[in-house]
């Protein structure tokens, strides 16, 4: 049986300018994190759209939401099995996120020295593998291409 190719989201999908600030680039990541679970992708659109609507877009909002509030929002966006494992995933990433980069996923790209750098740095954040480095990451090679100009 072949492989069911999957639909490879964009962040202008989202009306998103990840280079254009924290805010839009944050947002990217946060989509990109819930794509990089084991869920469908409409699911983790429409989470993503709770967590907006819900002002829980940013990674401050995020730790402050009590992990009952973070989970009923998850759990409406349609991860009824993994609520519980993405609500504490997401709040330790985001600690680490603020711990180590005062929040800032730029202030993590502009210290990278290349992408490579940048992509190891995302994967140390909890919850981060491979897959979601590689997808968030589509969205800022702009960013190193200028650098090499």
């Amino acid at each position: 049986m072949p492989r069911k190719i999957r639909k490879s989201h964009t962040a202008a999908e989202f009306d998103l300018d990840v280079l254009s600030g924290d805010t839009d680039m944050f947002r990217w990541f946060l989509l990109c994190y819930l794509f990089g679970k084991p869920i469908r992708s409409e699911t983790a659109i429409a989470t993503w759209r709770l967590l907006v609507d819900n002002k829980m877009d940013t990674q401050w909002a995020i730790v402050e939401a009590s992990e009952r509030k973070l989970t009923m929002v998850l759990h409406q966006g349609g991860y009824t099995r993994y609520e519980h494992v993405t609500a504490r995933g997401l709040k330790t990433c985001m600690e680490r996120l603020i711990r180590e980069y005062e929040g800032s996923i730029i202030l993590m790209l502009e210290s990278s020295l290349d992408e490579d750098e940048f992509g190891k740095r995302l994967q140390k954040l909890y919850g981060v593998g491979p897959k979601i480095a590689e997808i968030f990451m589509r969205e800022t090679e702009e960013s190193f291409a200028r650098r090499n100009e």
